[in-house]
C-alpha cells in the first residue's frame, strides 16, 4: 500500500507553520516543518515530498534561491513548489516566482479552502505515481522471471490478472482526478501533470496486453517507465 504523502512546509515564523499546519490537517497526509531554506534543502537530501509550501521573505536564504538550488537537484527538481507571500510588488514579483520554478504563487493572506484544494491536488497526483511505479516494478519482475513462470503455468496467470486489477484501479482514479481537474479549471501545470500520468498508464496497459496468452507479445521485451 502506498503511504502518507509529505507535506513540506518552510516558513520562518512559527506561527505561520502552525497556520499551515491546522489549514492542511484536513488531508491527512505528513506534514514537515522547516524554519528556513538551509533546513528545507536538508530534508530533501531523504526525503520525498509531494509538494512543497515555501515561504518567499524568509531571513538568510529566501525563498527564491531555495527554490533555485531545488530545481538544480535531480533528485528533487520535479517536486511542486507554491510559493507563499505576505507582499506583492506586482508582475514582476510574481513572475520572479514562476520563473523560479513555482507551479503557484499565492499572496496572504490566502484563503484556507483555495490552498487546502491546491495541495490536495498535487497530493492526488503523486500518490497515483507511486501506484504508477509500484506496478511498472511489478511488471519488470513478471517480464525478467518470464521463463521460470512458463513453466508454471497458473502461477504467470494469476500475477498478470492482479497486475491488471491493479493498472485499472490506478486507471480509474487517474481518469476521476482528470476529470476533477477539467471541472475545477485547475492549474496548468497540474494539468500537464494529469495528461503525462495518463500516457505513462497507456503505455503500461499496452505492455501488460502484449504479455496475455495468445496475444503474440509474450516473449517480447517490453520496458514500462517509471
Amino acid at each position: 500500500m502506498v503511504q502518507k504523502a509529505k507535506i513540506l512546509l518552510v516558513d520562518d515564523r512559527p506561527e505561520n507553520l502552525l497556520a499551515l499546519e491546522a489549514i492542511l490537517s484536513a488531508l491527512d497526509q505528513t506534514l514537515v516543518r522547516a524554519s528556513s531554506g538551509e533546513e528545507a534543502l536538508k530534508a530533501l537530501l531523504t526525503d520525498d515530498f509531494a509538494v512543497i509550501l515555501l515561504d518567499v521573505q524568509m531571513p538568510g536564504m529566501d525563498g527564491f534561491e531555495t527554490a533555485a538550488h531545488i530545481k538544480r537537484r535531480e533528485r528533487t527538481r520535479d517536486i511542486p513548489i507554491i510559493f507563499l507571500t505576505a507582499i506583492n510588488h506586482g508582475p514582476h514579483h510574481t513572475f520572479r516566482g514562476y520563473a523560479a520554478g513555482a507551479v503557484d504563487y499565492i499572496s496572504k493572506p490566502f484563503d484556507p479552502w483555495v490552498l487546502r484544494a491546491k495541495v490536495s491536488v498535487f497530493v492526488e497526483l503523486y500518490m497515483k505515481n507511486c501506484q504508477l511505479r509500484e506496478q511498472a516494478a511489478l511488471l519488470r519482475l513478471q517480464l525478467d522471471g518470464g521463463d521460470k513462470a512458463d513453466a508454471g503455468g497458473k502461477e504467470s496467470a494469476g500475477l498478470l490478472a492482479e497486475l491488471s486489477a491493479r493498472l485499472a484501479a490506478v486507471e480509474e482514479q487517474a481518469e476521476a482526478l482528470s476529470k476533477q481537474l477539467d471541472d475545477e479549471a485547475a492549474d496548468a501545470a497540474a494539468v500537464a501533470t494529469a495528461a503525462h500520468l495518463e500516457r505513462k498508464l497507456t503505455g503500461l496497459r499496452r505492455a501488460l496486453d502484449a504479455l496475455e496468452p495468445g496475444s503474440g507479445g509474450g516473449g517480447a521485451s517490453v520496458t514500462a517507465q517509471s
